[in-house]
C-alpha cells in the first residue's frame, strides 16, 4: 500500500476557449479536460510513482472530481457531433451572450493563429473584461495565443552573432511581418491592460522547400503548448509575455527532408521562392510562415514550469511519433487488402477498382519483380553499388531457372514492396499473391518475433498483414470459356494462352484442395476471407463485387484529394453541368421549332379550309349559271371558226345570257 501523501485540493476552474473546433484550440481543450487543477504544481511527476506504477499526477486526475478543468467554448460553425471533452459549445453568439460566458469563466483563452476574424473578437473580449474588472468576484486569467510572425522582421539580438536566440525579455523589441500587424496590435493591447498572460504559438511549417531552405522555423508540439497553458493556469506567474518553443533549431530544409524521408520518396527539390504562389493549397499566412527565419529560446518556461515534454527536441527528431499522431488525428489509416482466386477470375480488375476507390497501391507479382529489377539496374548504372550484390544474385537465379526467380527471392522482393513507404503510409491491394500457405507464412512472418509452438496465433508482421482478404471464385467451365473468348493479342505470351491456362488452373485447384491453403493461413490469424462468386462477364457483376468489398472495408480512411484534384473535379462537374444545360437548351429549341412548324402547318390547313368554304358559293354559281353557256359558246366557236374568236365568244355570251331577257 502506498504511503498516504498530503495533497492540496484545488477548486474546479471553468476555462473558455474560442473556436474549439479548430486544430490548436481543440487539442488544448482536450488536454485541459483531462487534467486536474493544480496538477502542474506536482514536481517530478515522472519519478513520483505509487506502488502500482501510476504517477501522483495520474491519480490526481482520476480521483479529484471537484478539482477539474471544465472547458467551454465557441465554434466557428454548426457542429454535427459534440466533443465529449467540451462541457458546453456555443455557436453564433451575440456580443452580449459571449460576454456573459466570458464573465462566468475563470480562465479565458483566445487563439488568434487560425482564424483571422478572431483577432478583432479577442481585442474586444479583453477590452470588455478589463472594463468590468472591478465587478469580478474572483480574479480571472486571460491567455492570448498568438503567432511567431509578430517577431518575423526583428533585428538580431547581436548583429555580430545572429545565432544568439531571442528570449521573452526581447518581446518589446519585436517587429512583425507586414501581414501580421493586426496580431501584434492585439498582443500590445493585452499587455497594456495588464493582469494577463501570453503564449506565443508557432504555426507548423508546410512543404516543399522554396528558396534555399536555410531559414530556421521555431515550432512546438500542440500537446507541449497545451502543457504550457496548463502551467500558466496553475502557477499564475508574474511575467506577462512568454515564448513557447521547443529546443530544436530546425531549418525548413531539415523539416521538409525529414517529412519526405518518412512519408515520401526521401528526396526534396529546391524551387524558386516565387513558385510558392503557384501552390493552391497555401494561404498567404502559411506562405509568410514558410520564410520566417528566427532563433528563439523559451528560457522562463524551461526554468520554472513543470512540463512533461512530448517533443522537446523538435519535429525532426520525433518525426515518426509526429507522423503517427498526424495519421491518427486525421483518420489517415492505411488499408491492407488481399485479393485471391483462380486465374482469369478477374482479380486484377477488382483490385484496380478497389485501388481507385480507396486510393491504394496495386501490388502485382510480375510488375513488382520487373520494377525491382529495373530499379537495381538503374542504381548500378548510376554507380550506386549498395545493391549490386543483390542484383547479381537475382541474375544468377534467373539464369539457373530459365528466367524465373527462386521463391526465396520472390518473397524478399514482395516483402520489400509491402514495407515500402507508399504501401506503409497509404496501404495496398495485394493481387493474387501469396498462392500457398508456405508463401503466406514466409511473406508475413515477423522476423523480429521468434516462433513459439505454444502460441495460438502464428507470429506475423502487423505492419504488412492484410486486414481484409477477398477470395474470388468461379467454375472451371466459366473460366475456360472466358479465356477462350479473349482476343489473341491479349492472351499471347501470358498464362491465359491455350497451352498454359489449363495447367495454371489445375495448379491453383491443387494448391487449394488440402487443408493447408493460403486461406487457411489467414483463418488461423483470425482474418476470415470473404468469398465472392463470379458468374458473368457483365460490368454489373463487378459493381456488385465492389458493393460487397465496400460493405466489408467501410468508408475510405486515406488521404483525401488535393486542392488541385478538388478543383479539377469541380471543373469537370461544371463542364458536365454546362453540357447538360446546353443539351437541355438544344432540346427545348428543337421542340419549340417542331411545335412552331406544326403550328404553321395547322394555320395553313385552316386557311385553305376557310378559302375552300368561302369559295363554294362562287363555284356553285359558275357551275350552275356560267359554265353551261360558256361551254356551248366554245362549241359554236369551234364550228364557225370566226376570224376573231374572242369577239365571237363575247357576242355569243351576251346574246345567250340567261339573266338577260
Amino acid at each position: 500500500m502506498a504511503e498516504e501523501t498530503n495533497r492540496v485540493k484545488h477548486p474546479s476552474k471553468r476555462v473558455f476557449i474560442n473556436t474549439v473546433d479548430s486544430y490548436a484550440s481543440k487539442y488544448i481543450a482536450k488536454f485541459l479536460a483531462a487534467c486536474a487543477t493544480g496538477a502542474a504544481l506536482v514536481e517530478d511527476t515522472d519519478a513520483e510513482l505509487d506502488e502500482e506504477g501510476g504517477s501522483v499526477q495520474d491519480e490526481q486526475v482520476k480521483t479529484s472530481k471537484e478539482g477539474t478543468f471544465q472547458v467551454v467554448g465557441t465554434t466557428s460553425g454548426k457542429i454535427e457531433e459534440k466533443s465529449n471533452f467540451i462541457a458546453e459549445e456555443y455557436t453564433n453568439l451575440t456580443r452580449e451572450e459571449l460576454f456573459h460566458h466570458l464573465m462566468d469563466s475563470d480562465v479565458i483563452i483566445y487563439n488568434i493563429t487560425e482564424h483571422a476574424d478572431q483577432i478583432e473578437e479577442a481585442s474586444w473580449a479583453v477590452s470588455a473584461l478589463h472594463k468590468e474588472i472591478d465587478a469580478f468576484a474572483e480574479s480571472k486569467m486571460f491567455i492570448l495565443i498568438s503567432t511567431v510572425m509578430t517577431w518575423a522582421t526583428s533585428k538580431p539580438v547581436d548583429p555580430d552573432d545572429p545565432e544568439i536566440p531571442f528570449t521573452e525579455e526581447d518581446y518589446r523589441r519585436r517587429k512583425p511581418h507586414p501581414n501580421f500587424k493586426d496580431h501584434i496590435a492585439v498582443e500590445k493591447l493585452v499587455v497594456k491592460l495588464g493582469k494577463t498572460f501570453h503564449v506565443i504559438f508557432i504555426l507548423r511549417s508546410l512543404v516543399p522547400v522554396f528558396g534555399e531552405g536555410s531559414n530556421s522555423i521555431p515550432a512546438i508540439h500542440i500537446n507541449d503548448l497545451a502543457g504550457i497553458v496548463q502551467n500558466l493556469i496553475d502557477r499564475k506567474p508574474k511575467p506577462q509575455y512568454f515564448l513557447a518553443v521547443d529546443d530544436s533549431k530546425n531549418t525548413i530544409n531539415d523539416i521538409v527532408r525529414t517529412i519526405a524521408f518518412v512519408l515520401g520518396p526521401g528526396k526534396t527539390q529546391n524551387v524558386p521562392k516565387e513558385d510558392v504562389y503557384l501552390v493552391q493549397d497555401l494561404r498567404q499566412a502559411q506562405i509568410d510562415s514558410l520564410f520566417v527565419n528566427l532563433r528563439m529560446e523559451a528560457v522562463f518556461l524551461k526554468e520554472n514550469f513543470n512540463i512533461s515534454w512530448v517533443s522537446e527536441t523538435g519535429m525532426v527528431e520525433n518525426i515518426r511519433r509526429v507522423t503517427e499522431e498526424y495519421k491518427l488525428t486525421r483518420g489517415l489509416l492505411p488499408v491492407h487488402i488481399c485479393v485471391l482466386g483462380p486465374p482469369a477470375v478477374g482479380k486484377s480488375t477488382v483490385a484496380e477498382k478497389i485501388c481507385k476507390h480507396y486510393k491504394l497501391h496495386h501490388v502485382k507479382l510480375n510488375d513488382t519483380i520487373t520494377e525491382t529489377l529495373a530499379y537495381l539496374v538503374r542504381d548500378n548504372q548510376n554507380g550506386e553499388s549498395a545493391h549490386a550484390e543483390f542484383l547479381e544474385t537475382l541474375k544468377e537465379s534467373m539464369e539457373q531457372n530459365e528466367g524465373h526467380l527462386e521463391e526465396q527471392y520472390i518473397i524478399q522482393i514482395m516483402k520489400d514492396k509491402l514495407e515500402s513507404k507508399p504501401c506503409v503510409n497509404q496501404g495496398f491491394v495485394l493481387d493474387g499473391f501469396p498462392q500457398t500457405y508456405e508463401q503466406a507464412k514466409e511473406l508475413f512472418t515477423d522476423d523480429d518475433e521468434p516462433e513459439d509452438a505454444r502460441m495460438e496465433i502464428p507470429p506475423h508482421n502487423i505492419k504488412i498483414i492484410p486486414e481484409f482478404v477477398f477470395a474470388l471464385d468461379a467454375t472451371d467451365a466459366f473460366l475456360t470459356e472466358r479465356v477462350l473468348n479473349l482476343p489473341e493479342s491479349v492472351v499471347q505470351g501470358t498464362s491465359f494462352s491455350y497451352e498454359k491456362f489449363p495447367r495454371s488452373l489445375a495448379l491453383f485447384r491443387e494448391n487449394n484442395l488440402e487443408d493447408v491453403t493460403v486461406l487457411n493461413y489467414f483463418d488461423e490469424l483470425g482474418i476470415h476471407p470473404k468469398h465472392i462468386g463470379i458468374t458473368t462477364n457483365d460490368n454489373l457483376e463487378y459493381l456488385q463485387v465492389m458493393e460487397k468489398v465496400m460493405r466489408s472495408v467501410g468508408e475510405p480512411k486515406n488521404y483525401g484529394p488535393s486542392t488541385e484534384e478538388v478543383w479539377q473535379e469541380e471543373r469537370r462537374q461544371a463542364e458536365r453541368r454546362l453540357r447538360q444545360q446546353e443539351e437541355r437548351r438544344a432540346e427545348v429549341e428543337h421542340r419549340e421549332a417542331e411545335e412552331e412548324s406544326q403550328h404553321l402547318e395547322e394555320m395553313k390547313r385552316e386557311e385553305e379550309e376557310l378559302l375552300q368554304t368561302q369559295s363554294e358559293p362562287l363555284r356553285r354559281y359558275l357551275i350552275d349559271n356560267v359554265m353551261p353557256t360558256l361551254t356551248q359558246g366554245l362549241i359554236e366557236c369551234c364550228k364557225v371558226r370566226p376570224s376573231d374568236p374572242v369577239d365571237f365568244l363575247a357576242e355569243y355570251l351576251f346574246k345567250n345570257n340567261p339573266q338577260v331577257e
